[in-house]
């Protein structure tokens, strides 16, 4: 129930007016169920109008609310599913990276996909689940007319069937859970899979390792798991099957002279008892659908959790940019040697038209460094100060909108149609510069294609950077792959070119015949400054 009360908070009375209609929708359907009985043991009458006015109005009514139901349900189950993804996409966007990170991508992505999906279904399943049990209820009222004691038999049935139900539930939901945290390292496997293709056809051995021993042995782990979780619920509801043709045979055979039934009677339960079989196998069966959204509610939770929204964001204050000082920074993270590693404490102070190079050796902090000046990373101990003024939690994203960045692992996009900043003359002078535009033209706001070689697509992101007019760049490691040609554009042209411009230019770097173009070389060895 509490599932339902999440869902209903989220939807409202449309999902009460669901479940209201596969109510009346079921009690409808017991109640021709009793008039058709009712019918078979009186003695034909003239009078047949009215009875048969009231059940076509019956059945009418049955259809109706039915259809009701099942539409609202799939109506709500696609709003659920699109709320839930808007919100899920939107804490992506404004969590921090940080947390982004430690969360991991294939976690969120399995959320986004499968877990909504399967509430999806569960919405789909859900008028069953309530027509079939208000027929269960109006076929038990239809019952104590009959006989309290056929009813007490009915409910004797009904509570072992829930018995065996509840044995199997417990063990089964655990299972269900498993997979799905199973699926996880799946889709990131996949990726793997993805990612490493080329390698991995390079390396017949190491594919086959991949493909036959762990993605092979985790894709079987998933399968095992979910037969076994729904061959238990297939056998609760086995369970109550069996449990229903063995009263009737008590009733019949057994019992029918100690329980002194009349004719009827004993017609009105037979009939009952095996027109409950269907919706009460209709809602054992739809019972993993409720615990897989149970599952997948508490995953969407869990992750919503995980990935707390920045805290409400207010501007820095305006002016010009004259400085931006790093006073004791720190920040700590796991090594490549997997042992701790401290970056820092840092003292650097950048200025306005300043082309710095921070330099230093593989695992040196480099990259940590580039992720604390912008932002991305939060320092642990330290401060940061732009134009003197101490920069607040709640300034975060201002700050960062101070940088313009191309990353070593970056993302190159195709629409900076937001951008106003160069003109479309401008962009097309970068291009010829960059030897791009036989291959990328610029309209509109839009790149004509981004299905370029790394090295194209590298100088295309560095131009994407450029667009951006904004006081510091960022560049990490951006000329690591590039021809001769175009590292010395870059250190010779570019740099300088945003220099003139009074930007403040900082570029990781390891290209040491450049060295003499900087103002200042910041050197890092083991997250320390060194001379």
């Amino acid at each position: 129930m509490s599932l339902l009360l999440m869902l209903f908070r989220m939807v409202g009375g449309w999902l009460l007016l669901a479940v209201v209609a596969g109510l009346i929708s079921g009690l409808s359907n017991a109640s021709l169920l009793a008039m058709i009985n009712h019918s078979l043991n009186l003695p034909p009458v003239h009078g047949w109008l009215a009875p048969g006015i009231q059940f076509a109005l019956l059945a009418c009514l049955m259809l109706a609310t039915r259809v009701i139901s099942q539409t609202t349900f799939m109506y709500l189950g696609q709003k659920v599913k699109a709320r839930l993804r808007s919100e899920l996409t939107h804490r992506v966007s404004e969590t921090r990276w940080l947390q982004l990170e430690r969360s991991g991508m294939a976690r969120t992505i399995s959320v986004l996909t499968q877990d909504l999906d399967t509430l999806v279904v569960f919405f789909v399943n859900l008028p069953n689940l309530f027509i079939y049990s208000a027929v269960i209820l109006g076929c038990l009222i239809y019952l104590a007319t009959l006989s309290l004691s056929v009813l007490g038999l009915a409910l004797l049935a009904i509570a072992l069937g829930t018995l065996g139900y509840q044995a199997a539930h417990g063990r089964a939901l655990g299972l269900l859970r498993q997979s799905r945290r199973r699926e996880d390292t799946l889709i990131q496997q996949c990726k793997t899979l993805f990612d490493g293709g080329r390698e991995y056809r390079l390396n017949a051995a190491r594919r086959r390792h991949f493909v036959d021993g762990e993605l092979a042995e985790n894709i079987e782990a998933v399968r095992r798991e979910r037969t076994r979780g729904y061959i238990l619920y297939g056998l609760a509801t086995s369970w109550g099957s069996i449990l229903f043709f063995v009263f009737i045979g008590l009733v019949l055979f057994g019992l029918r002279e100690a329980l002194t039934l009349q004719p009827a009677a004993i017609t009105g339960y037979v009939m009952i008892f095996l027109y409950m079989i269907v919706p009460v196998e209709g809602v054992l069966s739809s019972l993993p659908t409720i615990a897989s959204a149970r599952v997948a509610m508490q995953r969407v939770q869990q992750l919503q959790a995980a990935l707390p929204p920045e805290q409400a964001q207010r501007p820095l204050p305006e002016g010009p940019f004259t400085s931006l000082a790093l006073e004791r920074v720190s920040y700590q993270y796991q090594g490549e040697d997997g042992e701790r590693f401290t970056l820092g404490p840092l003292d650097l102070t950048f200025t306005p038209g300043e082309l710095v190079f921070i330099v230093g050796g593989n695992g040196s902090g480099k990259t940590t460094l580039a992720n604390l000046l912008v932002g991305i990373y939060p320092p642990d101990s330290g401060t940061l100060r732009l134009n003197g003024q101490l920069i607040a939690d709640d300034q975060q994203e201002a700050y960062r909108q101070c940088f313009s960045v191309v990353f070593n692992d970056f993302f190159l996009f195709d629409n900076v149609a937001f951008v106003h900043e160069r003109t479309a003359e401008q962009v097309g002078e970068l291009l010829e510069r960059l030897k791009l535009s036989h291959k990328v033209r610029f309209a509109d706001g839009r790149f004509s294609t981004t299905a370029l070689s790394q090295g194209q697509r590298k100088r295309l992101a560095l131009l994407q950077a450029w667009l951006e007019t904004r006081p510091i760049y960022l560049f990490d490691e951006w000329a690591a792959d590039q021809d001769p040609e175009f590292k010395a554009v870059f250190y010779q042209e570019i740099l300088p070119a945003l220099k003139a411009e009074g930007k403040t230019i900082i570029a990781i770097t390891h290209d040491d015949r450049y060295f003499h173009l900087a103002d200042r070389i910041i050197k890092l060895e083991s997250g320390r400054i060194v001379e």
